[in-house]
């Protein structure tokens, strides 16, 4: 008996048919990111830039911090890791976040870490969203945050800061923004990109709005230790009693512990449902953070502290240099900072007209054209066009000589 006929195999000659629109479709490249491949082309071929639109400390890792890298590459640990983090780590973070940032009652079991405070934001949202929930967060916010709502399924709900208050989130305003689709307030403090600091006040009546309304408060805390005097960083779980398990907090070791190519950060809930679904997503994403890394994060958390304070007041210096720079540019009204690195300033049109551009978009693309990073404010909301952003988490020697040249951009100076 003959076997039976088979066709030949023909391979497919066109692709797949995809769906014509995504819900990446509305997520943006990113605005700093456009400008800083700018300058890296400029940088590349020998030209000299001033990098004010990323914020990434220049300072160097920790020795303590590289030589854990070292033994525990010597040791042999480079293999997969727990999910979570590794238990030494996560006890870790549960000791720093209950002595230091009053997170009452926090056990190893509560901390997961991941893959830096953006994939924490990620993972939260994915966590913590259905289709259309809403998410209230200040306006102008770091990108990301927007983003990683959308791509959770949620709608991010702006509440408008503005300088006449310091960028005081309003937690009246952020009342007045509840509807029955919302599902949790997100707070940034120290914030990124205005440097505003929220007081305990402030926190805590956020607080008692999300008890009122039975909703999740999303804490990003990613700046707790760049601060200036007298400003204090209050996290918002240690205010929220017995509305602490609805707090979910966000924390990074990219700016405490310049570790930012290092990817890591971590979270921090006490919600079973949450730490649960946070568990799924972590292994469908990362299976576990890089394991050098963590061993790292332990150093960093366990050993010296005594940079904190010397970088803070390095910082410090650059923010003074920076605000001196512009304090009386024309057209230009700059927010000094209470935390974090960056310099937040609201633009008059007229500095439009000086420099012949139409708005602080073409301005920023007009700067890192004379080699000065900047990032425009409608990279970061809807109801900031008129503003840009200027980081100084560069070296100190060039934030001093980037001050000046963008002194003389702002007054229409020729270099």
């Amino acid at each position: 008996m003959s076997a039976p006929a088979t066709e030949p195999y023909v391979a497919a000659t066109t692709e797949p048919h995809l769906a014509a629109t995504h819900r990446l479709d509305d997520i943006s490249f990113g605005k700093i990111v456009q400008i800083r491949e700018v300058l890296l082309r400029a940088q590349a071929t020998g030209a000299k830039v001033i990098r004010f639109e990323s914020g990434d400390p220049s300072f160097s890792v920790a020795p303590h911090v590289l030589e854990a890298i070292a033994a525990a590459g010597a040791a042999g640990k480079t293999h997969y890791v727990p999910n979570d983090g590794i238990p030494e780590l996560r006890k870790a973070l549960a000791d720093k976040v209950r002595h230091k940032n009053g997170i009452a009652g926090a056990q190893p079991n509560d901390i997961f870490v991941t893959n830096g405070a953006m994939h924490a934001l990620h993972v939260v949202f994915g966590a913590l969203l259905n289709p259309d929930d809403e998410v209230i967060i200040p306006d102008p916010m770091w990108t990301e945050v927007a983003e990683n709502i959308r791509l959770a399924g949620g709608v991010p709900v702006r509440v408008a800061v503005r300088s006449v208050t310091d960028y005081v989130y309003d937690p009246e305003n952020i009342a007045a923004a509840i509807t029955p689709a919302t599902r949790a307030i997100f707070i940034n403090t120290p914030h990124n990109p205005t440097g505003a600091v929220m007081s305990r006040d402030a926190i805590e009546a956020i607080v008692a709005l999300a008890r009122d309304n039975n909703l999740w408060i999303v804490s990003d805390e990613a700046y707790e230790d760049v601060l200036y005097e007298p400003a204090v960083h209050h996290s918002a779980a240690a205010l929220a009693g017995d509305w602490a398990e609805r707090v979910v907090s966000i924390f990074s070791f990219s700016k405490s512990h310049a570790m930012a190519g290092l990817r890591t950060g971590y979270i921090v809930t006490p919600a079973p449902i949450l730490q649960d679904r946070i568990q799924k997503l972590l292994r469908c994403t990362i299976n576990g953070v890089n394991s050098l890394a963590q061993w790292a994060a332990l150093a960093a958390v366990t050993g010296d502290q005594s940079h904190l304070p010397a970088m803070r007041a390095e910082y410090g210096r650059r923010r003074d240099f920076l605000l001196d720079a512009l304090r009386d540019v024309p057209g230009v009204q700059a927010f000094a900072p209470r935390g974090a690195f960056y310099l937040w300033a609201e633009l008059d049109p007229a500095i439009y007209r000086r420099l012949g551009v139409s708005d602080a978009g073409e301005l920023s693309e007009q700067l890192a054209a004379r080699g000065i990073g900047s990032a425009p404010g409608d990279a970061f909301g809807v109801d900031c066009a008129d503003a840009i952003r200027f980081a100084f988490s560069c070296a100190t020697p060039m934030v001093i000589e980037g001050a000046s040249l963008l002194r003389a951009a702002l007054l229409g100076e020729s270099t």
